[in-house]
């Protein structure tokens, strides 16, 4: 299972947030892009970084933070947040991300996001699946859409997308332990997919959990900038 740290940009620090509240704000580091280069330095190879800032102007606002971290390293870097146009996806891929996260406009302009596919290839995007009681969420989570989890899962299988990654909203930010159950459903629907979980790491012991169930990614951010696992322990466990 691939080890993801996340880097979530707002005024191009990096900050979390609880259950997608920007009033619950934390800022963890002033530089973003020695944040990047110390998980690249620890052996991580993979980073998710989310435009914050873009995710609620409804365009990208932190490409500068993209590319200096695609220019001083050699991580893998899906990048997410205000991808809302083809000219915004064109500057995303242009700065450097090898996969570009999309989420509402999935949910939101499946005909719009289906000509991406068509066009770019499948390969290039990763696809967040937010859930609320099964339901799939946007718009910085306020707003519950008419897709269920599981026929959102189908639809963008059978346009050829096999990466998405997975936020139960009732357990981000909380460090009280993964949606392995979920997950565990999820993966019995859908044999073969690569599934990223998100939100509610708390200890290796719940990365180690969902290696075993077959997530082939787990997306760590609070866990790590609040010490409750070390650097070290998510390269140990990244394979």
């Amino acid at each position: 299972m691939t080890i993801i740290p996340a880097i979530d940009l707002i005024d191009g620090k990096c900050v979390r947030l609880t259950q997608g509240d920007y009033a619950q704000k934390t800022v963890y580091g002033e530089d973003p892009v020695a944040m990047a280069l110390s998980f690249e330095k620890a052996g991580l190879k993979r980073l998710h970084l989310v435009d914050l800032d873009g995710a609620k102007a409804g365009k990208t606002m932190n490409l500068a933070v993209l590319k200096a971290i695609r220019e001083q390293s050699s991580l893998e870097i899906d990048f997410g947040g205000g991808i809302t146009s083809q000219a915004e996806l064109d500057k995303v891929l242009a700065a450097g991300a090898n996969w570009a996260t999309i989420g509402s406009m999935a949910a939101k302009q499946p005909a719009v996001f289906a000509d991406w596919i068509k066009s770019y290839g499948a390969q290039v995007f990763l696809v967040g699946a937010d859930v609320k009681a099964e339901q799939i969420a946007v718009s910085g989570w306020t707003e519950t859409t008419a897709w269920n989890l599981f026929d959102f899962l189908q639809h963008y299988r059978a346009l050829g997308i096999e990466s998405f990654f997975c936020t139960d909203i009732s357990k981000d930010g909380k460090m009280q332990g993964p949606a392995v159950d979920l997950y565990q459903r999820i993966l019995r629907a859908e044999p073969g997919l690569s599934l990223i979980a998100s939100g509610g790491v708390s200890q290796a012991s719940d990365l180690m959990e969902l290696a075993q169930i077959g997530c082939s990614g787990a997306i760590v951010g609070k866990a790590f900038y609040e010490g409750k696992i070390s650097l070290a322990t998510l390269a140990e466990l990244n394979n």
